[in-house]
C-alpha cells in the first residue's frame, strides 16, 4: 500500500508540474501576447513599454520568468494583479476558496446520499413503478440547467413568497461559517440543493445501471447461494464492486466543481467564489489571477483523482498492484 501511495504521489507532483509550465506557456509566452501592453494601458510608447517589462521582469527569459513567477505565486505570495495596480493575487484565491469549498462540499453531500439512495431504490425494484418513478424523476433533475433552476428558486424565495413562507431566507450572497454557522447554513440551503439536483439525477442512473449489472454477476449469485440474506448481498457485494463507476464520475466532477466549474451557481446567487473570480479576470484578463486560479483548480482536480485512486484500492485490492 505504501508503494501505491508513493506512486501516486509521484504522479501529482508531475501532473502539476506540467500544468504550470504549460500554464504559463499559454499565458505568458504565446505569441502576440504582450502583458507590458496591458499593464502600461492603452497607447503606451515604446519607453513606457520598456520601463514595464523591466519592472515586471518580462524582459527576462522564460526560464527566470517561470521560476519568479513560480516562487511568487507558491514561496512569497506576493504576486500582484495587472489590472488592480499593488493588489495582491493570493489573498483574492484564499478569499474566494471558501465560498466554492463550501458550496461544493454541500452540494456533494446532498447529491451522494440522495443519488445512492434512489440509485438501490431503483436497481433493487428493477423493472417495477417505484424503479419508473425514481428515473423519470432523475431525468427531470437532469434536464434542468442549473442557471434556471437557481432563478425560479430566487424567484420564489427571494420575491414571491419571501415576505410569507421563506421569510427565513438571507439575502443573496454568503455568509462566513466563523462570523455565524446558522447563517452559514440558511445561506447556501439552496444553492446546495440547485446544484445538486443535476448530479442527482445522474449518479443515480450511473448506480441503478451497475448494481442491476452487479446483480447478474457469479459472485452475486454464488452469494445468495450461501443463504446470505438479500441485505447483505446488497450492501457486501453488489453494491461495493458497483461503487467503484460511482467513485470514478464523482472525482472528476467534485474536482472540476472545486476548480471553478460551479460558476453559474455562484453568479446566480452572489456567491463570490473561485469560479467568479476566474470569470472576472478572465474578461479583464488579468493573468496572474488567471494563473493562480488554474493552479487551484488543477490542485484540486489532481488532489480529487488521487483520493478517487485511494477509494479504488480500498474497493477493489487488484488497484494497488496497477
Amino acid at each position: 500500500m505504501l508503494r501505491f501511495l508513493a506512486r501516486r504521489f509521484v504522479s501529482m507532483v508531475f501532473v502539476l508540474f506540467s500544468i504550470s509550465v504549460l500554464s504559463f506557456l499559454i499565458f505568458f509566452a504565446t505569441p502576440g501576447v504582450d502583458p507590458a501592453a496591458r499593464i502600461a494601458g492603452r497607447n503606451a510608447d515604446q519607453q513606457t513599454l520598456k520601463a514595464v517589462r523591466h519592472d515586471f521582469g518580462l524582459d527576462r527569459p522564460l526560464p527566470v520568468r517561470y521560476a519568479v513567477m513560480m516562487k511568487k505565486l507558491f514561496i512569497t505570495r506576493d504576486v500582484t494583479s495587472y489590472v488592480n495596480r499593488g493588489a495582491k493575487v493570493i489573498p483574492q484565491v484564499t478569499q474566494a476558496a471558501p465560498v466554492t469549498l463550501s458550496l461544493v462540499f454541500g452540494a456533494a453531500v446532498i447529491w451522494v446520499i440522495a443519488s445512492i439512495a434512489m440509485g438501490m431504490l431503483a436497481g433493487v425494484f428493477r423493472g417495477t413503478a417505484i424503479d419508473t418513478t425514481v428515473m423519470i424523476v432523475g431525468l427531470i433533475g437532469i434536464s434542468m440547467p442549473v442557471f434556471w433552476l437557481g432563478e425560479v428558486v430566487n424567484l420564489i424565495t427571494q420575491s414571491r413568497l419571501h415576505g410569507s413562507v421563506f421569510s427565513w431566507v438571507p439575502p443573496l450572497g454568503y455568509v462566513p461559517f466563523t462570523h455565524s454557522p446558522w447563517g452559514w447554513f440558511k445561506s447556501l440551503l439552496f444553492p446546495w440543493l440547485t446544484l445538486s439536483i443535476l448530479y442527482i439525477g445522474i449518479y443515480a442512473r450511473v448506480l441503478r445501471s451497475a448494481i442491476v449489472e452487479a446483480q447478474e454477476e457469479d459472485y452475486v449469485r454464488t452469494a445468495r447461494a450461501k443463504g446470505l440474506t438479500e441485505r447483505r448481498v446488497l450492501f457486501r457485494h453488489a453494491l461495493r464492486t458497483s461503487l467503484i463507476g460511482f467513485v470514478s464520475l464523482f472525482g472528476l466532477d467534485f474536482g472540476a466543481l472545486v476548480g471553478g466549474g460551479a460558476l453559474l451557481t455562484e453568479v446566480v446567487f452572489g456567491l463570490h467564489g473561485v469560479g467568479k473570480l476566474t470569470f472576472d479576470s478572465l474578461q479583464n484578463l488579468d493573468l496572474p489571477v488567471i494563473l493562480a486560479t488554474v493552479m487551484y483548480a488543477a490542485f484540486f482536480v489532481v488532489v480529487a483523482n488521487a483520493v478517487v485512486d485511494l477509494v479504488y484500492a480500498w474497493l477493489d485490492p487488484r488497484v494497488r498492484r496497477a
